[in-house]
């Protein structure tokens, strides 16, 4: 219960004066449409300004909403304005309109761990809403994300039928009767939409695959508005069975050439499961973020064996950092904390307070995509006190966006560091074992920590540091 009340509480101390959160850098592709939900907490009503502002954006001074055309290629540093009846904040965003997207580690949220395939345009509007009310979207969670199961399932008898129209293009199943209004629903929050498909014949789960109708699909995703494609291996492997590097990145070149000339900014996610060692050329191919590895899921996994699964994937991105900055990131999975689907039952992630604040650090240590997998509906204060903590964040989303690596190891017990843009290093303590253990930090000369769990300055330390630390734990800190 300590640790509950120290969250929450945490979570109230935030909630008044307002403060802007999110990232310091936003890169966007000149002409395109741009959208942007200014990240804040504070008492509402919150009133936003902004100077320095390019022409063909407009500001909602009461929603936060930035809205309009990309201007011509160039860097705008704008200052961001938030006001209420406790006081006022600033935050400085540079908007870098050139070719470059996703400068940050994208945020957001995935419909796949909390519902499988068992999706429906209800559970998307309602979690995109839930994105909203429970604060998420005021800390920077900006995707709403559809995975498999929006198409049609060829032979299904729910939703089976023709797979394309007449004329080639996609055809959504019943549950979904309207993307573009659904889509249109999601920018209405000034969040981002997300779509999913193969490059294959079918999907993972079956459903209909853009394989020969790579083009004609993308502009159909146009069209309905979406910002995000996540592209699935899945039977593709069937077309080119081969196991070569070419095959490999095949698909990706293709799809990754005409996202580049589409007339929007769409993230581009390569989920092929860290085959021909992706992190070395899914930046090549156009991708803005690349899956490392297999599944974190729970599907098929003991849940006493979460915690293996966590640990195993998160420290197993050591060694790849050379290949993550921004444009491309390292994807480790989704953070799976809240309700997800445990087996086929949602209930809540078997993880302990210390296992997810270590998930959590890691992730943002890594400058991995944040994308929630969990049920946004029900999220109880520790959790969402966990996905929430802007100290936190502001590490994954720090504009040098470098990867961190570990610079000390003794058994279970680590050391990671990430230099930021403020001139300081993140510096996280991990406890991989089983038992408590006391984790020291050293460096030379002296140096200034704050403990980001705990919005505590800890004083001036020199040459060494150390704390205890709860079994499969950490502290995180920031040094300078």
């Amino acid at each position: 219960m300590k640790h509950l009340s120290l969250l929450v509480f945490t979570l109230a101390v935030f909630g008044q004066e307002p403060a802007i959160h999110g990232p310091k850098i936003l890169g966007t592709r000149p002409g395109n449409p741009f959208l942007y939900r200014i990240p804040a907490t504070g008492a509402r009503p919150i009133t936003f300004s902004a100077r320095h502002l390019p022409a063909g954006l407009t500001l909602d001074p009461a929603t936060g909403i930035i809205a309009g055309a990309t201007p011509r290629a160039g860097t705008y540093n704008v200052t961001l304005r938030a006001r209420n009846g406790q006081g006022k904040s600033s935050r400085k965003l540079r908007i870098v309109a050139a070719g470059a997207i996703a400068l940050t580690p994208p945020m957001g949220w995935s419909t796949w761990y909390m519902a499988y395939e068992n999706i429906t345009d209800q559970l998307v509007r309602e979690q995109a809403a839930a994105m909203v009310s429970s604060g998420l979207a005021d800390h920077g969670y900006t995707y709403i994300n559809l995975d498999d199961g929006w198409n049609i399932k060829p032979g299904d008898p729910k939703r089976g039928g023709p797979a394309r129209n007449p004329d080639g293009s996609l055809r959504t199943n019943p549950d979904f009767p309207d993307m573009k209004a659904l889509v249109d629903s999601i920018h209405s929050h000034g969040l981002k939409a997300g779509i999913y498909i193969s490059p294959g014949p079918l999907t993972c789960a079956k459903y209909e695959g853009s394989l020969n109708h790579e083009s004609q699909d993308l502009n159909t995703f146009v069209a309905w508005g979406f910002d995000f494609l996540k592209y699935d291996w899945c039977s593709y492997g069937r077309v080119f069975p081969d196991k070569t590097l070419e095959n490999y990145k095949r698909p990706y070149i293709l799809m990754g050439g005409l996202l580049k000339q589409a007339p929007r900014d769409i993230v581009f996610n390569t989920c092929q499961y860290g085959m021909g060692n992706v992190w070395e050329w899914g930046r090549e191919v156009g991708g803005n973020y690349w899956r490392t590895t297999g599944d974190i899921s729970l599907g098929s996994t003991k849940t006493a064996d979460f915690w293996s699964s966590v640990d195993k994937i998160g420290f197993g991105q050591q060694g790849k950092e050379k290949f993550a900055g921004p444009g491309g990131w390292n994807d480790p999975d989704n953070i799976l904390i809240g309700h997800v689907l445990v087996g086929q039952t949602l209930g809540p992630t078997p993880l302990s307070l210390d296992e997810r604040k270590t998930y959590f650090s890691l992730w943002s240590m890594l400058a991995a995509p944040l994308v929630l997998g969990s049920d946004l509906t029900k999220l109880d204060p520790e959790t969402l006190a966990i996905l929430t903590n802007d100290e936190v964040i502001d590490i994954n989303q720090d504009s040098l966006g470098i990867q961190a690596a570990p610079i000390r190891k003794d058994g279970p017990l680590e050391v990671w560091s990430r230099k930021l843009d403020d001139g300081a290093e993140a510096i996280a303590l991990f406890n991989r074992g089983s038992q408590p253990a006391r984790v020291t930090y050293e460096f030379p000369g002296s140096r200034r920590l704050r403990d980001l769990w705990h919005h505590k300055d800890l004083g001036k330390f020199k040459r060494s540091y150390a704390a205890e630390v709860p079994a499969h734990g950490v502290v995180l800190l920031k040094s300078r």
